[in-house]
């Protein structure tokens, strides 16, 4: 057993704390929703980033490749200086949404390299200019252009144009779980000599303020020694620690405490404030830090001058008071560094089977690498919260029940520094391959008392819990515990059970809540923004409601992974046997209102165009299609799930009520695939679509005249570029055009964009679906991939396609180049840039490159599991080994034929 996995055993076993340390810092707590106390609920202008170096959070922390304990108590970052700048570089710095021409953006360079699930080793890379940042110029000029323009990134201000920049790499590797050897190395890229500060920070989060029975921590120096300087920590929850700062530094205190008199001109609570170090660094206040050597903050002052193209590295060491031996703190610090990165090595080539190319192998473990390091530490407590706020209405009133305080796997920590209920879903697909205990924790952290509402309904997102997020968390939790038996030989009936009850919760209150006519549905929003003509989370402009495609898909897959699990649990517990036939009956119900043609345009279905389109019912009970070719409609394709007849022979009394509800309610199935009709080694398959819709969606979905992008599935529609959908109503003009790449309309603050480019989490729901419809249908279903091109694949192989075009957007091409990079020539040809990937939000459906949030690892993040799959496999390698070879990671069920 290799090394890591043995330190994830005793981390389950409660045996070794090694998760007690890790990245758990936000990297941009400004801003945020929990930090507002406005009257107005202007979350972005109330607390700016100008504010965040002065003024103290209350719910959390932030910093630059920083670590914490996982209460976040006592946190560790860096802070720099390169004598130029208005200010310390201690945190990121983007535009908010109001000042972005397509929403918010982080405007740094900075890179996920390298991490292990126990965080026994973490590497990080921060790009930082040596002349001064452009803060003003990329507010103004963002400011300036149009959302039809492009933004204007870090690049394009032309601070990295003569490699005038440093280079700073640091890496964190656990001696034992509280004690963390920490090298810095900086490397100067330019051509020339230049100065840099470093200041590696220490500072407990400031809880003393807000709560009236907490005691005050401290920091202070230690007795110093000829080679290094001591920072000793006292917090009478946590505990002592010291931090051992190598070579002797100057070392510099003040309080994590508010400047009140810089930012709002009232009275200080003490002469020593959180932008403390920074007026002694960047304005030369000798009186802004506190001469006894003694605080809340504190930060290691290292003056350097590194000349053109060489490295200088600074050792540090973080651990529990007297644990470290004073005449030997950082004998074997190299050693013990060198020895977790190959443990780290080890740990991948094992899960890979050295199945991936080297190339291969740098995007899987970046993408990994991503995961681990935005996990953050995460509280927030609702009603404290409103209380603070001393208002009677404020969003997530009705929410006062929430107390969190736990680490959570977040979208990304710049532009999302907080949950969204179906993004955690998906992260959860990698993030199971690698440490499944903390994937399955984080399913059912939402589904706790804490979190879910007292009614069922699972939170969305910080800025408006009551917003509604695709129902993927059933889909996810029968997943993850596939791939706990594929990957870990695991089998956790006790998460499931546990899980499934509280989904039933969640079902009940999508019925009562978000069916306004039985069994079709209207979710809302549903995470998918601006795919159609309205803003789905404000009133019609015409009154009435929207009946909607991806809603009613998203339960009818509900039903079927619910379905899925209640089996699972019938395998041990005959107690489950009638939810299986429930959600059996809930699934035909929900598929068939789809496709209802008593009345012609009431049907989702609309059997000329062979796709499913949202239905608009007006006030006086008429309807009409809204007729967007977008994943709105794909999704159907998506709600399809297998049942092995080898569960079925082994629950008798399951099958034979099975098939006779069925039989009864012959009615349903008449315009949905009959689930009593076998297929390859006589499954049964419950679908949305038979074989003939099937056919028509997915001559549509392989065109690439429509959703077939050289990089994956658009998700809408490329017909749209010449035949853009309007609708007329009052005077006004509606209207769904397809866009490539970024939005050009505001709604939903126009920072997301759902009108043509290629997301990564649907398109895995789409190759999920083609895996276990192959499943079913095996050989004797072919079509034509791309559509008119006459050849004909089996659905294994037009998966296959589909991920491969996806990896392209990460891989060089025939000229050397990435597409994720797009135009950035830095990217693209800089030995120093080329190899340090992003994983973007969404990318271009034409050219692959990234838009969107930089680092939104999270989802994008399930990169990682195609590769786990599909590997650097060639066609003729995949033909051979089939289906049996293929994890049920992707595909849903846990028995595959070959091909």
């Amino acid at each position: 057993m290799k090394e890591e996995s043995k330190r994830l055993k005793q981390c389950d076993k409660n045996q070794s704390p090694w998760k007690k340390w890790g990245p758990y810092l936000s990297e941009r707590q400004w801003g945020t929703v929990r930090e507002d106390y406005s009257e107005n609920g202007n979350a972005w202008n109330y607390f700016s980033h100008y504010q965040s170096g002065a003024r103290a959070y209350r719910w959390g922390e932030d910093g630059l490749a920083g670590i914490s304990d996982d209460r976040q108590l006592l946190c560790f970052a860096l802070a720099l200086w390169n004598g130029q700048d208005s200010v310390l570089k201690e945190r990121l710095f983007g535009l908010t949404n109001p000042q972005g021409n397509h929403g918010e953006d982080v405007k740094e360079y900075y890179f996920y390299l390298d991490a292990t699930p126990t965080h026994s080793y973490l590497k990080y890379l921060y790009k930082y200019p040596q002349t001064a940042y452009p803060y003003e110029d990329l507010v103004n000029t963002n400011g300036q252009r149009s959302r039809l323009e492009s933004e204007y990134e870090l690049l394009d201000t032309g601070i990295f144009d003569e490699n005038r920049y440093f280079d700073i790499f640091v890496e964190y590797a656990q001696n034992t779980p509280e004690d963390i050897f920490i090298r810095i190395q900086v490397i100067n890229r330019g051509s020339e000599a230049a100065p840099l500060r470093l200041l590696p920070t220490l500072w407990f989060r400031n809880t003393w303020s807000w709560e009236s029975d907490t005691s005050k921590p401290h920091l202070q120096q230690a007795e110093s020694r000829d080679n290094y300087q001591v920072i000793q920590t006292n917090h009478d929850k946590l505990g002592s620690y010291q931090l051992y700062c190598d070579d002797a530094p100057t070392l510099l205190f003040c309080e994590n405490e508010t400047n009140h008199w810089r930012l709002f001109r009232s009275n200080n609570t003490g002469p020593y404030t959180k932008d403390g170090i920074n007026d002694y660094v960047v304005h030369s206040k000798t009186d802004a830090i506190n001469p006894t050597n003694s605080g809340t903050k504190a930060a290691a002052d290292y003056t350097l001058n590194i000349p053109s193209g060489a490295t200088r590295s600074i050792r540090l060491r973080l651990c529990k008071a007297n644990t470290a031996p004073i005449s030997a703190v950082f004998t074997d610090f190299d050693r013990l560094i060198d020895k977790r990165k190959k443990e780290a090595d080890h740990f991948y080539a094992e899960l890979t089977a050295n199945r991936l190319n080297k190339t291969q192998q740098a995007i899987f473990r970046q993408a990994l690498a991503g995961l681990i390091w935005t996990k953050q530490y995460y509280e927030y407590d609702v009603k404290r919260w409103l209380d603070a706020t001393h208002r009677t209405s404020a969003r997530n009133i009705d929410w006062q029940h929430m107390h969190c305080h736990d680490i959570i796997s977040m979208p990304d920590k710049w532009e999302y520094p907080w949950f969204a209920a179906w993004d955690s879903a998906f992260h959860t697909l990698p993030l199971a391959m690698i440490d499944p205990t903390f994937a399955k924790q984080q399913l059912s952290l939402f589904l706790e008392n804490r979190y879910q509402h007292p009614d069922g309904q699972l939170p969305a997102y910080e800025w408006n819990f009551c917003d509604v997020n695709p129902p993927v968390h059933a889909w996810a939790v029968y997943v993850v515990y596939q791939i706990c038996q594929d990957y870990h030989q695991q089998k956790d009936l006790s998460f499931l059970k546990s899980a499934f009850a509280n989904l039933e919760h969640n079902y009940s209150w999508w019925e009562s809540h978000r069916e306004p006519d039985k069994n079709v549905y209207e979710g809302g929003f549903l995470g998918l923004d601006n795919i159609g003509v309205f803003d789905r989370s404000a009133a019609l402009p015409t009154g009435g409601h929207l009946e909607q495609s991806d809603a009613t898909a998203w339960m009818t897959l509900f039903s079927q992974n619910m379905l899925q699990i209640a089996l699972e649990l019938s395998l041990h517990d005959s107690t489950y046997e009638q939810r299986v036939l429930s959600y059996l009956n809930k699934f035909m119900a929900t598929a068939a209102a789809m496709q209802d043609i008593s009345d012609e345009h009431r049907d989702m279905w609309d059997d000329e165009d062979g796709f499913f389109y949202n239905v608009l019912r007006f006030p006086d009970g008429h309807s009409t299609r809204i007729k967007v070719r977008s994943f709105v409609g794909l999704l159907p394709l998506c709600a399809v799930t297998v049942v092995e007849k080898s569960t079925l022979d082994k629950l008798p009394q399951v099958a034979e009520y099975f098939d006779n509800l069925v039989k009864r309610r012959n009615y349903l199935t008449a315009h949905i695939f009959c689930p009593i009709k076998s297929g390859i080694e006589g499954r049964r398959l419950l679908a949305i679509v038979d074989e003939e819709k099937l056919r028509k969606i997915l001559t549509k979905m392989l065109d690439e005249q429509e959703f077939l992008s050289p990089y994956g599935i658009r998700s809408l529609s490329k017909y749209h570029e010449q035949h853009p959908y309007e609708f007329h109503w009052n005077g006004q003009t509606f209207t769904a055009d397809y866009q490539p790449g970024e939005s050009t309309t505001g709604m939903f603050g126009g920072n997301s964009n759902w009108r043509g480019p290629v997301w990564l989490p649907v398109n895995i729901l789409i190759i999920r679906a083609l895996l276990t419809l192959y499943a079913y249908y095996g050989d004797n279903f072919k079509i034509e991939f791309p559509t008119r091109s006459g050849k004909q694949y089996n659905l294994f192989r037009v998966a296959r396609m589909i991920a491969t075009r996806l990896l392209r957007i990460f891989q060089p091409d025939e000229q050397d180049r990435r597409p994720v990079f797009g135009g950035a020539e830095k990217f693209q040809t800089d030995p120093h840039w080329r190899d340090h990937l992003l994983f973007y939000e969404y990318f271009h459906a034409e050219d692959g490159s990234g838009l969107g949030a930089s680092h939104q690892t999270g989802w994008t993040g399930t990169m990682a599991a195609l590769l786990s799959i599909f590997g650097s496999l060639e066609e003729e390698e995949l033909a051979e080994l089939g289906m049996q070879e293929i994890p049920a990671i992707l595909a849903g069920n846990n028995k595959l034929p070959t091909c």
